[in-house]
């Protein structure tokens, strides 16, 4: 169980820091991730549902596979999405 507020903090730090250094891929992937993260935690406080790292970290892999599957990213993209969405995880774990 983890603290949802404290971790949406956590991951909203994260994504801020490529506001200033990022390049434009980076800035486009970090507000991608942001909405789908959001919409996970955002979801699970809503219902106060009480939540792991890992079934956050599985809802938000969920959320964006499926959004790849519907064809919403280019190639380019779904590669700096996952691999943003891989250091964010060891963010957060961290």
């Amino acid at each position: 169980m983890v603290d949802l507020e404290l971790l949406s903090d956590k991951a909203q730090e994260y994504f801020d820091s490529y506001v200033a250094e990022g390049t434009d891929d980076q800035l486009f992937a970090s507000g991608y991730l942001r909405g789908h993260v959001d919409l996970v935690i955002g979801t699970a406080i809503v219902q106060e549902e009480t939540i792991t790292l890992e079934s956050l970290v599985d809802d938000v892999e969920k959320s964006v596979n499926k959004a790849i599957k519907n064809g919403e990213l280019e190639q380019n993209d779904i590669v700096t999405v996952n691999d943003m969405l891989n250091r964010l995880i060891k963010h957060l774990a961290g």
